[in-house]
């Protein structure tokens, strides 16, 4: 009685030459053997590492007609790829599916199929991962961070949050950009449907409706007052890995009505003392770049209120204020002075008064006529003060007055400017219950300040009797008051020189110009001279007469009345001749 003889299936290996391309092997695994290309690439690194892996397992005449199409191609290729057949052991060893070896192998899933995979597979295919994983194709933020974070349940993953000020959003992007942004497993731009919610950890977990979609990472262009902008993240998920520590990131903004938008980072591990500790080490970096604030610290600054034409993101403004120079501040030499003693010398003593236990806080009051070049004064100032930040602040601003102080505290040393500030100043007889005004809580403000804090407060007025009760109530805190007067004979010479430096004047049209200007601000010459260019342009001639200048000053003074002599900078008091008689 015979038996019938019994099939044993065929095992179809690939061999390592060193020589064949990867690239071709990966396509030859996917074409003729019908491999996936994560299939094949982890196929690829266990030949490299084993000399040899098992491509497929099939009864002998499927084997052979495989092997004959895989020889053909490899023929056509031109390539010393070995490609073998051998039986499938009867023994009952357990057989890794991918080298094939006799051990005893991890029982895993691959394709909804269960197959053996040896400890030096795993890890071959492991080393791997990462070009493996930017292929695989993720719709919504949940299922990428479920992929991301297998074989963890939800509970044994925590997060951990801060939030930073959104007009540090530059400084905080480029801290993000040196820890996070470079080779990322993946990073996914997160589609926000409802723009009043904060994007969390949580919210993108959840499937169902309202599962958060992936989308193309949006950025916006923030001012920082140099040749290019910071290109900001407005969200996104990172997907990393570190040695064995998996963990993510997610970067959104803070709405919350009545407050500044702010930047949220959301950073989630594993639960355990290594996520806990890496947490802490990226934090603490990403605090101390906002606290460096490098990217606005010794510029010209003020919160920004209206949109920005050229499409920038809101919050702080740079202004690009021009150098003004000692030369081209037109005041009494001896304000000047006074000036430059209480406020630049000042900074430069600093650190000699600290040593003195001496305070190192500062309060000037600029006082003055309209128009006599406080502003201007102001511009020399932030122009001769290297490594300060100034804020500039007016009265309508006030209500940020928390926010400026807390950044110049930030940016420090730092030169806080209030203009106009008597619009702030309001009697006590005015006021309603328990409100403080506005002035009060600038004096508030500057009581708060530590006595080594290096910031320097200026105040200016055209109205000093407003302000005189509560300054002299607080003693101090203004410690002193400057004039900036209506320029005299000489500082009108030089304003007449420096606003019609580019027009042809005689010195004697100079004198004359001089002569009929007593008692006007440098706001006042500065539009009689551009109002004489004009009066000789309309003549047809280049060079500046006495008649331009009559002309201008009579539509100045004359023609526009009494009104019109204040608007422009003129004064009540000294007559204004328009023919010089």
């Amino acid at each position: 009685m015979s038996t019938a003889t019994e099939v044993v299936d065929q095992l179809i290996i690939l061999h390592n030459d060193d020589e064949t391309p990867e690239d071709f092997v990966v396509d030859l695994l996917a074409s003729t053997f019908g491999k996936s290309r994560i299939e094949a690439k982890a196929l690829v690194a266990a030949i490299t590492t084993e000399n040899r892996a098992v491509c497929a397992v099939h009864t002998p005449a499927a084997a052979d007609a495989l092997l004959t199409k895989a020889r053909e191609r490899i023929q056509a290729a031109g390539h010393p790829l070995r490609i073998s057949v051998e039986p499938v052991s009867t023994a009952g060893e357990a057989h890794c599916a991918f080298c094939f070896n006799v051990a005893t192998p991890e029982r895993t899933l691959i394709r909804g199929k269960t197959a053996f995979i040896c400890d030096a597979c795993v890890q071959t295919a492991a080393s791997h991962l990462s070009e493996i994983a930017r292929q695989k194709p993720f719709r919504c933020a949940h299922e990428a961070i479920a992929w991301h974070f297998s074989g963890l349940a939800q509970d044994e993953i925590v997060t951990t949050m801060r939030r930073f000020p959104g007009h540090m959003r530059a400084d905080l992007q480029r801290a993000l950009d040196s820890l996070f942004s470079t080779a990322p497993i993946r990073f996914f731009g997160i589609h926000e449907p409802y723009r009043y919610e904060t994007l969390t950890f949580t919210t993108l977990t959840q499937d169902g409706q309202h599962a958060a979609t992936l989308a193309a990472a949006q950025f916006q262009d923030v001012d920082i007052g140099e040749d290019e902008p910071v290109r900001c993240l407005n969200n996104g998920l990172w997907l990393r890995r570190e040695e064995d520590l998996r963990f993510a990131i997610v970067l959104s903004s803070h709405r919350e009505f009545g407050h500044e938008a702010g930047s949220c980072v959301e950073i989630a591990v594993p639960v355990g003392e290594a996520g806990a500790t890496f947490v802490r080490r990226c934090f603490t970096t990403l605090e101390t770049a906002v606290h460096n604030s490098r990217s606005y610290r010794g510029k010209v600054l003020s919160f920004e209120g209206e949109e920005d034409y050229r499409g920038r993101s809101k919050g702080l403004l740079v202004h690009r204020l021009p150098d003004v120079q000692r030369e081209a501040v037109i005041l009494p030499e001896e304000t000047l002075r006074l000036l430059e003693r209480n406020v630049l010398k000042f900074v430069d003593s600093r650190e000699m008064l600290r040593r003195l236990g001496q305070s190192t806080r500062k309060g000037v009051l600029l006082y003055g006529p309209p128009g006599t070049g406080k502003t201007h004064t102001i511009r020399y100032l932030a122009s001769n003060l290297p490594g300060h930040t100034t804020f500039l602040i007016t009265a309508g601003q006030m209500g940020l007055l928390t926010q400026y102080m807390t950044l110049a505290r930030l940016l420090q040393p730092a030169m806080v400017v209030i203009e106009d500030v008597d619009l702030i100043a309001r009697s006590r007889e005015t006021m309603r219950g328990c409100e403080e005004p506005l002035l009060n809580s600038l004096l508030n403000e500057m009581d708060g300040l530590k006595e080594d804090a290096d910031i320097i407060f200026v105040l200016t007025t055209n109205r000093p009797e407003q302000l005189e009760a509560a300054l002299a109530g607080r003693p101090g805190r203004i410690d002193q008051a400057i004039e900036v007067p209506l320029p005299g004979e000489i500082g009108r010479e030089k304003l007449i020189r420096l606003y019609g430096a580019k027009l042809e004047l005689s010195d004697a049209l100079v004198g004359e110009a001089v002569d009929r200007t007593k008692g006007v601000s440098a706001a006042f010459i500065k539009e009689l001279m551009r109002r004489t260019a004009q009066s000789s342009l309309m003549r047809g001639g280049s060079v500046a007469t006495s008649e331009d200048i009559a002309e201008a000053l009579n539509d100045m003074v004359f023609s526009g009345g009494r009104l019109n002599i204040r608007l422009l900078g003129g004064a009540d008091g000294e007559p204004i001749q328009a023919n010089g008689a």
